[in-house]
Order: C-alpha cells, then structure tokens, then sequence
C-alpha cells in the first residue's frame, strides 16, 4: 500500500498587518478552496492522557492536528496547539483506537482523557479502492461499506460456492432470484433494479458489462480479503451502468510465509463444494496466489410439483493471481480466470408438466475466461500513475425446451489514472474506454455493438480537520447514446463521536435488451416495438453516524429518481420499452454493532419505497420488499472457533404475472453456524432457513398455463428449497 504524506503547512509567525477588503476576500476564498494561508496562530495547551484496560498506556501514538506524539511512562502527552475545535485520537497495538474532540480556548489549557480497549488482533487499517484515492475506509466522503475478511470466512462456510449470501445479508441490499428454474439471481440496491449494479474485481471489470443471471452464483469466497459496496449513482467513478452502485471485490494478498486452504462441504440439498486456495512467494520480489474450485448440485423437487426446486449443475472455477512489488511504490498484479459450468433445471426425471403432460428442460451451459493487469507507478512522492486493462468472453447455451438461444458476450476495458496530492487537495485524472458486444447465433436482431470513452477527475480537499469535500465528474461518449456528464459531491464531516456524510450524483445507463427478465426467458419471443433511449438517474443520500466504546450506529436516508427506465411487459405481452415516465425509489436504512471480543453484534433494519410512475398512475416496484430487518450475533475465538446466530425478516412484495396473488407473505428465516478449530484444520456447521420457509407453502410455484415470455413459474419471492444443513472441513497448511 502506497503511502504519500501530505506537507505540513508553513505558519508566518510576523506580526499581523491590516488587511484590506479585497485581501479578506482574497483570504475568504482561499478558505473555502481548502487552501492553506499563512496566519499568526494562537496557541494553547493540551494534555492527553491514555489509558488501557484501566492503566496508564506508555508508547501509545496520539495525532492531533495531524501532529503525532508519543505518550511518556505514565501515559502523558502534553502538547503546544492551536486554539479551536481539535481531533484527538490514540493508538496502542493490540488495542482498538479511541478518538475524542476537545475545545481550546487561545491561551488556556484542557485535558482529555483517552480509554483503549483490548482487541484479540492489531487494529486493521482498511483502505478503499473503489474511490481511486487510497484513502482509509473512516476517511472517506463518499460513504463505502466494507465486507471485512472475517464476515467473509464466516459466510464461506454457509454458501462456499458464491457470494449470493454474503450480499444478501448487507443492508440496503436484496439478492433477487431471477429465474426460478435456473436459480439465477441479481442485485438490487436499496431497491433500484439489479442491472444498475455493476460488479467489478481489484476495479477490472472481470465479470462483464452486466454479470446478473448467473453471475453472482460462479464467485467463489475464499480468495476474498474484502468486498466494497457504494450505494447509489455511482457513473462519476465508473461511466454507463453504476447507476445503483457498485460492488467491488478485493484479492487475498499473499503474505510472506506460503499460506495453503483448503475446504471440503457438503449439503442435505446435494450440493457437494470442493475448493482450495494456494499463496506464498514466488521470487525476490514476487508472489501469487491460486484459487480453484470444483463444484456440484443434484437437481431437487423439494415440494414434490414434478419442478426441480434447486437446478442441477457441475462447475469449475479457476483463477490464479500474480503480484510484483518493484519497491518505491512500483508494482504489478495480474490475474486470468476461467469458469465452466453445465446447469439444467426444469422438470425432474420422469415428471410432467399438469398443463400439456410433457417433461420440459431448461439448460445453460458457460465458458468464461477474462484476464486483467493493475500497474502502479510511482512518478514522485506526490504523484502515482495507475494502469488497468480488462478483457472478458462469456459463451451462454440456453435451452428453453424447444428453443435454443447461443451467443457471446465479449468486453474489453482500459484506464490510466494519476493521483496526486497537493496540500490539502488528493486529486485523481483519467481516461477509460469500455467496449462491449453482445452476439447471437439464433436471435442476431438484438445484436449490439457499444464503445464508450470516457474522462474523470476527482478531487478530495480536507478543508479542515472536521471536514472533507470530495468532487467528481465523468465524460463519457457512448457510441450509441452520445454523450453524457456525470458529477457527483459528497461530504464528511466528523465532530466528537458523530460522523455525517452527505452525496449527490448524476448518471446514465445505455440499454440493451438484456435484463433480468430476458435472461431469464430468453429473447426468441421478445419484441422491441420503439428505439430504446437513455436512462438517467441521480440520486441523494444523507447518513448520521456515533460511535462510542464498543458500539456504532448509522442511519442513512436515500432517495433515487431514473428517468425512461425500460422496463419488461409479460402481463399480456412480452415486450421490453422505456416506461414513459419515472422510478423513484426513497427509504431509510439503519445499522447498529456492537463489538466486544469475543462477542460480535449486529442489527439492521431497511425501508425502501420504490414506485414506476407513469401518466400520473404509481405501481409498486415488484419484488421489492418495503420493510426488511437482521440480527446476527457472533461468539469468536481464533484459537477455538466460532458460534452464531443469525434471524431475518422479510416483508410483503408486490407481485407481477402472478396468477395465485398480488402480493407476497412477509416471513423469518433463521440460522446458525458452529465452527471448531484443532490447530490447523477445524469442522463446521450450518444450519439455514431452520424455519423452512418455502414459496411453496403459499401457493403453486408452477403456472397453469405457460406465460406470454414462454416460462412456466411464477417469480421467485421466497426461498424454493427449504431447510438446508450443510457441513464440512477446512484445512489451513
């Protein structure tokens, strides 16, 4: 991790002069610019002690000001600063940092006292990359929720085979099934539809354009040290299709010492997983890391309807990585994938549809392989360039009974970025340039053929210790759509234990006629009867946060608007066209932890309001539930293991092309997982949807009679498959 230091600020220490009215201008102007002008300073005393577990903390680090000091045998610091609203914040290894804000009044004197708590692990700093600006996850304008390795590991062993349940389980965002029949899933965030999602791997593009359908359930957890999120229009950083946010997942890092993983799982469902992750050292100045992975599922009529509840499959997953640390801030990392799978769903063997006495099979067969490189290069102390390149080919075989739809997928992406620091100011230039193609062999009418260049800049300025302003935009030129400027402001502003942050931004979406609905049914029947126009959107959000000892509290309002959304008609027709009007979306999420070692807390709660209007007429977004809400409770031991607890809530959907109801059943579901760890190898337990919700229950998964898309269920709006337990054994060598 690159590290750059930013200058201290010169003071002139001369006796103030008159100024005129036009250098009070001058001087008021610099302020708001965030510049730092010379001024006489007046100072004051300030006394820090640190303590730890009730003692006094010699050699803990205290920063004020930007200052940092060290705390002497009795845990003092006694430091000269300037008068005014300060940060104080205290360090110690082995403890969790404390921070506290204190008043200096010119000439006087204050004392604060600082209280570390004991950690099990050195404090993490986590640093974000999906803002460009390298800056720590607590520094940051634009709010980013991070996914931390522990909360990964503990997911990998309820679903090893993807990150369908990690994402789920985040505030603020549903993993929507998209195709009961297939288990296809997408994205949604903070109730915006799944295909303004866009996903990306160490920022490269490796999943393609829109990676929803099946995407989401061929990415394996275990060579995962984090997972970024930033909600709402997020074009300014990443050009067409970030209008809903952005999903970033971050590379395990090899360490010095070769570090081996290996996990066996099996599930009562039939699914069988099988992965293993390989790092360590591979010269002077190099390293890597492999990722692979072998993959299965029985296909399941759970309900006993003759329909396959869970999808067969059989996948592989591979993907090595490759680091080069040049020194002086230099480095290289690259990374290739392939991922091959065979799924097929539909009815189970010797079934038959009720309404034509026929058997009837869905299938889809995916080769994948993308490769991407990350250069980084350091001009100076100040200036960093930065490098990506991306490309992907998908190849799809879908088998819709008696239809055959084959295509491909390619996409090619190219950036240059530099970053550099200036005083208060870390900025960020680039250029980029998407394209992306879309062929198939048996519906070539929906062929398409998109390039989009694109030039962003960034600046984030720390205009005082309690605030920090970042600005962005983005041009981009899309070939089909023309051109499009995205701007985007965001705000941090942290005083005492409060931190608030506040963002606006713009964006674009060029559609296509790929969506969640025509994945999943394919594009044989679809027609397009208007040229598609752009989508635009933007979006509004404000959090409040506290935190205090051992607990944190986020509440957030969100508000989103998309001008000419396409939507997909299937009621009476399957048609897909831009909705002549708006989808507006408005909620409030709240998050609350608390965390004490062993002991781990967290609940939230989520409320979106997500209406299409069009001609004055609102509809309910489908499949959107207004009211959701988690508790997970976590016992960890890094020596023993682990126990959880895990209770969700979700409440009633609307519904659409659903013959049996309008409206779906709220319901709970819950979950446990027990981990024992003897040494290096140690045995797990889940237990999920222990309530064995299922769909089912409510009402007829199967159509009486197949719709106007070709497909014969209903939508996905609960769990299909039930109670699940798997279990299994990890290994670490």
């Amino acid at each position: 991790m690159l590290r750059t230091n930013h200058p201290a600020a010169t003071r002139d220490n001369s006796p103030m002069r008159p100024q005129s009215t036009r250098l009070r201008g001058l001087l008021l102007l610099g302020l708001i610019a965030g510049w730092s002008w010379p001024a006489h300073a007046q100072e004051a005393t300030l006394v820090v002690r640190v303590v730890a577990d009730g003692r006094p903390a010699p050699g803990a680090t205290v920063v004020v000001d930007r200052k940092a000091f060290t705390t002497d045998a009795e845990g003092m610091v006694t430091a000269s600063v300037q008068a005014g609203a300060l940060t104080v914040r205290a360090t110690l290894p082995g403890f969790v940092a404390a921070q506290a804000a204190v008043e200096v009044a010119a000439g006087g004197r204050a004392e604060v006292e600082l209280e570390l708590l004991h950690a099990e692990v050195d404090e993490e700093v986590i640093v974000v990359a999906s803002t460009r600006s390298g800056r720590r996850i607590e520094d940051q304008p634009l709010r980013v929720e991070v996914i931390a390795r522990e909360e990964i590991e503990e997911k990998m062993m309820m679903t090893p085979g993807d990150i369908v349940m990690m994402l789920n389980e985040l505030g603020g965002l549903r993993v929507q099934s998209t195709s009961p029949a297939m288990g296809s899933a997408s994205v949604r965030i903070q109730g915006m539809r799944g295909r303004y999602t866009r996903f990306f791997s160490d920022g490269l593009p490796l999943f393609g354009e829109q990676p929803g359908g099946l995407g989401l359930l061929q990415i394996p957890p275990m060579d995962l040290g984090q997972v970024e999120v930033i909600k709402g229009v997020a074009s300014a950083l990443y050009g067409a299709g970030a209008m809903g946010g952005v999903v970033n997942t971050v590379a395990r890092r090899p360490q010095l010492q070769p570090a081996h993983e290996f996990m066996l799982n099996q599930s009562s469902l039939g699914a069988t997983d099988a992965i293993t992750w390989l790092s360590g050292p591979t010269g002077r100045n190099t390293s890597g890391s492999l990722l692979a992975g072998l993959h299965r599922q029985a296909a399941k009529d759970v309900d006993g309807d003759g329909w396959a509840d869970l999808a067969e499959y059989k996948r592989l997953v591979a993907r090595p990585r490759f680091y080069w640390d040049g020194g002086g801030g230099n480095s290289l990392f690259a990374t290739a994938g392939l991922t091959i799978e065979e799924r097929t769903g539909g009815t189970v063997p010797g079934a038959v549809l009720p309404a034509t006495g026929e058997s009837y099979t869905e299938a889809v067969d995916t080769t994948r392989l993308d490769i991407g490189v990350v250069g980084q290069t350091l001009l100076s102390e100040r200036f960093v360039l930065t490098t990506r390149l991306a490309a992907v080919s998908q190849r799809h075989d879908h088998r819709f009974g008696e239809i055959r739809e084959e295509d491909e997928h390619e996409s090619v992406f190219g950036e240059i970025a530099l970053r550099g620091v200036s005083g208060r100011h870390t900025w960020v230039v680039g250029a980029a340039l998407e394209a992306d193609r879309y062929a198939s062999d048996d519906v070539p009418r929906f062929d398409y053929s998109f390039t989009k260049p694109g030039l962003f800049v960034q600046d984030d300025v720390e205009i005082a210790p309690w605030l920090t302003i970042s600005a962005s935009a983005r041009l981009d030129s899309h070939s089909e759509y023309g051109t499009f400027l995205s701007p985007r402001l965001s705000s941090l502003v942290r005083l005492g234990g409060f931190t608030s942050r506040a963002s606006y931004g713009t964006g674009f979406f060029g559609p296509t006629p790929l969506t969640e609905e025509t994945e999943a049914a394919g594009l044989t029947r679809l027609r397009i009867e208007e040229p598609l126009v752009t989508e635009r959107g933007r979006s509004f959000a404000l959090d409040l946060g506290y935190a205090t000892g051992i607990m944190a509290t986020t509440v957030t309002y969100f508000r989103s608007r998309i001008e000419n959304p396409v939507i997909v008609e299937r009621e009476d027709r399957y048609v897909l066209r831009n909705l002549d009007g708006t989808s507006e979306n408005e909620g409030l999420e709240v998050l609350l932890t608390m965390r004490r070692p062993p002991f781990a807390l967290t609940a939230s709660y989520t409320f979106v309001d997500a209406e299409d209007l069009e001609h004055g007429a609102r509809r309910e977004v489908p499949l959107t539930p207004r009211h959701s809400a988690g508790l997970v409770a976590m016992i960890e031991s890094h020596e023993q293991g682990r126990v959880g607890v895990e209770l969700y809530y979700t409440g009633e959907q609307s519904l659409e092309a659903d013959p049996y109801r309008t409206r779906s059943e709220p319901y709970w579901i819950l979950g446990i997982l027990a981990e024992k760890r003897f040494g290096a190898w140690s045995l797990f337990i889940n237990g999920e949807n222990l309530t064995n919700v299922r769909q089912s229950q409510d009402g007829p998964v199967l159509l009486p009679e197949r719709a106007v898309d070709g497909r014969w269920t209903v939508d996905a709006w609960a769990p299909l498959e039930g109670r699940a337990i798997n279990g299994g054994i990890r290994l670490r060598f």
